[in-house]
């Protein structure tokens, strides 16, 4: 499923209009967005939450020519499915 498929499904699902279900989308993406770079975490009970998740700089190696070279810290979003959307998942 893609974005365009999501807004519909969410339209249909609430009985809103494309563009409301649309607007709601961005909303949630934005928010989620904006509290994982404050270094925050968003949590839906059951659904699941949004964090981010830090590496610290590590020495790797190149594959090609064997050299070792460092790799700087980084960070990614993370998610962590919750119980229920586990158990959904697996037909429980």
């Amino acid at each position: 499923m893609n974005k365009t498929e999501l807004v519909a499904a969410i339209a249909e699902k609430a009985g809103l209009s494309k563009k409301d279900s649309e607007k709601a989308v961005k909303a949630f993406e934005e928010i989620v967005t904006s509290e994982l770079v404050a270094g925050g975490e968003v949590r839906l009970v059951g659904f699941g939450t949004f964090s981010v998740k830090e590496r610290a700089a590590h020495e790797g190696r190149n594959l090609k020519t064997k050299e070792p070279m460092q790799i700087s810290a980084s960070k990614s979003p993370k998610f962590a499915a919750g119980k229920a959307l586990k158990d959904a998942v697996n037909g429980r």
